[in-house]
């Protein structure tokens, strides 16, 4: 059973509340919305659409989850948002469900995103992300899971972030950000490994070691990138799960990956 409703919050009948749910002072909570146990919405928040949240998420004032997509390609029936457990959404963030009927946009578990962000729709979200204010990700991103996205940085739809990588304040993306790299500048370029997310996020010093030698590759060595993914492929480290990791990543790239800072 829910725990404690504010009698100003409007709950739709047919909504689905678990266990110990709090909902604040004129809070909205749709027809179709399931809301998991320990969930918290403070005041003014709004749940809405076919939107499906975990265990123990809690959604601040005036924040949006499950908005109708803003892609003019929506032809109606009944996309949605599906959020893991223990996701906190900040103040006015916006999260938009999907574009096509059953399809839907996915956040993780454990993210943080700060105040003002937005997410649009389709968008495919891991687990350990943080995102600073004011960031903003159009449709069809993808974000691997331990990424750091900087305040006010800007993502082009159907851009991914790979694993542990981390984008600068205001940057601007435009192409893919391979697995354990720092992007900065606009247009956003790879500057340097993300040694300190490696750190805090237990890497021993030779996996840390290994990513600077794919640093070193892709980046340093003057190859064109078909050349550097070459060299990764054939290195003698490369059944190891740090050049694995990149090589998959870039097999899947679709804008390319972002270049180097010159």
């Amino acid at each position: 059973m829910a725990g404690n409703i504010h009698p100003t919050a409007i709950v739709e009948p047919g909504a689905q509340l678990g266990a110990g749910v709090e909902i604040g002072a004129y809070a909205y909570v749709g027809p179709a919305v399931v809301l998991g146990d320990g969930t918290r919405l403070h005041h003014h928040a709004t749940v809405e659409g076919n939107t499906h949240l975990g265990a123990q998420c809690e959604v601040f004032p005036y924040a949006l989850l499950g908005g109708k997509t803003q892609d003019l390609k929506f032809k109606g029936g009944n996309p949605g948002l599906r959020v893991g457990d223990r996701n906190v959404f900040r103040e006015y963030v916006s999260v938009h469900g999907g574009t096509n009927d059953g399809e839907f946009t996915t956040i993780g578990s454990d993210n943080h995103f700060l105040a003002y962000g937005h997410i649009a729709h389709d968008c495919q979200l891991g687990s350990h992300i943080v995102a600073s204010n004011y960031f903003g990700l159009s449709g069809h991103i993808t974000v691997e899971d331990h990424v750091v996205i900087g305040g006010m940085a800007g993502v082009h739809q159907f851009v991914r972030i790979g694993a542990y990588a981390m984008v600068g304040g205001t940057a601007k993306l435009v192409q893919d950000v391979p697995p354990f790299m720092i992007v900065d500048g606009s247009p956003a370029t790879v500057r340097t490994i993300n040694k300190i997310n490696l750190d805090r996020h237990g890497f021993t010093a030779e996996q840390v070691d290994r990513v600077k030698q794919i640093y070193r590759i892709l980046y340093r060595e003057g190859l064109n990138r078909t050349q550097g993914l070459e060299k990764l492929a054939s290195h003698p480290q490369a059944a190891t799960a740090e050049f694995q990791q990149m090589l998959a990543f870039a097999a899947k790239s679709e804008r390319g990956l972002a270049p180097g800072a010159s």
